[in-house]
């Protein structure tokens, strides 16, 4: 009886392994089960037993997967998996997915069968997810939509939709608008809303579609083979896109200024920008922005003496931002600046 409770504890182990990758070799496995090969294979027979369709391969490095099964029993989660689970779940009601009533039922089915333990470890955390405040409200995207657009990312074929120019209810003139062709690459989530990163084979160019003004279109086009991104990540593509029009990756606004403050008191409040260590009270801080006097702005939150290195267009925007703040702390109207 003693030994029950480890063996119970390695099967779980094994089989979160399994699910964790497709193929893992037996010595693999019973190295980081810490078994023997033939204890592996114990293993594996108790877990075929439990109903749970486990294949064995051949080779230099034979081994084990989990294959899809029509009547997959319950999944056993360890501990990491279920506080994983939990949050995930949790913070599904801001994803902008539509999908928050689903992730609250599966967050439910999935405690009934969990054991007593797990359960009280879940029943403990309890997320909050909060929304950044917007200035407008960030649209849902129809689950269905996602779901879409995800399989014809996954299968390589060509997707028609049509596309919204704006928000819905707004005027389009009544002009008709051909469907849009591309060649779906990527799903991805920025700051709250859903993109299609996908190449327009009429515009022949990278293109980022809102997947909440997405309404698919079947059946989907022929395979393709996908092209490589700008850059090769996703990541900085869509980062890049985001921050200038001319596709450079950078923002149309950038400027360097020392600061009368730590690196230390400046890095925390940036989500990129360079900041260098000049001194205990100062630092060099390169930053972009949208415009000059949006970079300007940007700099003077910190409230320390800004000396600008450059460009004259970052100090003539500085020169245009105090006319109008001595304006507005003395009442005078002051002349419109370009």
């Amino acid at each position: 009886m003693a030994v029950m409770p480890k063996t119970s504890a390695r099967l779980l182990l094994l089989l979160s392994l399994l699910q964790a990758r497709r193929d893992w070799p037996g010595a693999l496995l019973a190295e980081r089960l810490d078994v023997s090969p033939r204890t592996v294979r114990r293993d594996v027979d108790r877990l075929r037993e439990l109903g749970y369709p486990i294949a064995a391969f051949k080779g230099p490095e034979g081994g084990y997967r989990l294959d899809a099964g029509a009547e997959l029993p319950p999944l056993l989660f360890d501990d990491e998996q279920a506080v994983a689970l939990a949050v995930a779940l949790q913070i599904a009601t801001v994803s902008g997915a539509g999908v928050e009533e689903g992730a609250a039922r599966a967050l439910n089915t999935v405690r009934q069968v969990m054991p007593a333990r797990l359960r009280r470890r879940v029943d403990a955390l309890r997320v909050t997810a909060v929304e950044r405040p917007a200035s407008r409200p960030v649209p849902q995207v129809d689950s269905g939509v996602l779901v879409a657009l995800g399989a014809a990312v996954h299968a390589r074929e060509v997707l028609r939709f049509d596309y919204r120019a704006s928000l819905p209810g707004a005027d389009d003139g009544g002009v008709p608008v051909p469907p849009r062709r591309v060649q779906p690459h990527h799903l991805v989530t920025w700051d709250g809303r859903w993109y299609l990163v996908a190449w327009d084979l009429d515009r022949e160019d990278w293109r980022t579609f809102r997947a909440d003004r997405i309404i698919p279109r079947s059946p989907t086009g022929p395979r393709f083979t996908p092209r490589e991104l700008p850059g090769g990540e996703v990541a900085a593509f869509v980062t890049g896109r985001f921050r200038g029009s001319d596709g450079s990756g950078d923002w149309p606004c950038r400027g360097e200024v020392v600061l009368g403050l730590p690196a230390a008191a400046v890095s925390p409040h940036l989500r990129d920008g360079v900041v260098e260590e000049l001194g205990p009270d100062r630092c060099r801080l390169v930053l972009g922005s949208w415009s000059w006097a949006g970079l300007a702005a940007a700099i003077g939150r910190f409230d320390a003496d800004i000396e600008v290195v450059g460009p004259a267009e970052l100090k003539d925007a500085f020169a245009s931002l105090a006319r109008r703040y001595a304006d507005a702390a003395t009442g005078a109207p002051g002349p419109a600046d370009g």
